[in-house]
């Protein structure tokens, strides 16, 4: 991919791994955590929740939405709902397995270039999942958008790659965006002028490519490959 970016800006979630196994492990906490507080079944709950993270995983009121599915009155979930919130977000995987050859293909691209993690998502569960997949090395720097003024911030607004291209010390322009998720990844790239790589990996593999990326790749493997051959 020519010419060589100044440096590169990469996605989290369901570009380096996938965002499913966090979320399976999250939803078993609240199931846990409904049982302790209410007596409810742990794995009808929990599978009441993953389905609605299975609807849209960045939708708010999830445990909102399970909790009704489960048959509680308006009553009885709002009383819940605050401390399996608290559950959900306070999950801590001890290990989250990147997408085979992510973990290398991030090694090669650091090797070659300044590598930034653009994320969005409560930086609480963004750190822990950094933590559970050994990410963190990685990064010259790891931008959550959420601390820079909430979900208002999040992709495609601009101040994230911003603040990625600030901490790599480049023009937002010279850089290159690797993400899943055209609408976000590729929009925030095109925002700015930077050239995107869209992967065709998790729970947006399938959406169309609007807006067109520079380029669309398989996986993150590939991305790299066009950037370091």
């Amino acid at each position: 991919m020519n010419p060589a970016p100044a440096g590169v800006v990469v996605d989290l979630d369901d570009t380096i791994f996938p965002q499913s196994s966090y979320l399976y492990g999250a939803s078993r906490a609240v199931g846990r955590a409904g049982a302790v507080l209410a007596g409810l079944d742990p794995v009808r709950l929990s599978r009441l929740v993953r389905r609605q993270l299975v609807a849209g995983s960045d939708r708010g009121g999830t445990i909102d939405r399970a909790l009704g599915d489960y048959g509680l009155d308006a009553d009885e979930a709002t009383g819940l709902v605050p401390a399996l919130v608290a559950a959900f977000t306070t999950y801590r995987p001890r290990r989250l397995p990147a997408y085979p050859g992510a973990l290398t293909a991030l090694a090669a691209l650091a090797e070659r270039f300044p590598v930034a993690c653009l994320t969005d998502g409560n930086p609480v569960i963004q750190r822990a999942k950094l933590a559970a997949t050994g990410l963190t090395g990685f990064f010259t720097a790891v931008v959550i958008t959420d601390e820079l003024g909430g979900r208002t911030h999040r992709k495609p607004h601009p101040s994230g790659l911003l603040h990625a291209a600030q901490a790599l010390g480049a023009d937002p322009a010279d850089l290159v965006v690797i993400g899943d998720r055209p609408a976000k990844d590729t929009a925030v790239a095109a925002s700015l002028g930077a050239r995107s790589i869209r992967v065709c990996t998790g729970e947006y593999a399938d959406v169309p490519d609007d807006p067109a990326a520079t380029v669309v790749a398989a996986d993150l493997p590939a991305a790299a490959a066009l950037l370091i051959s």
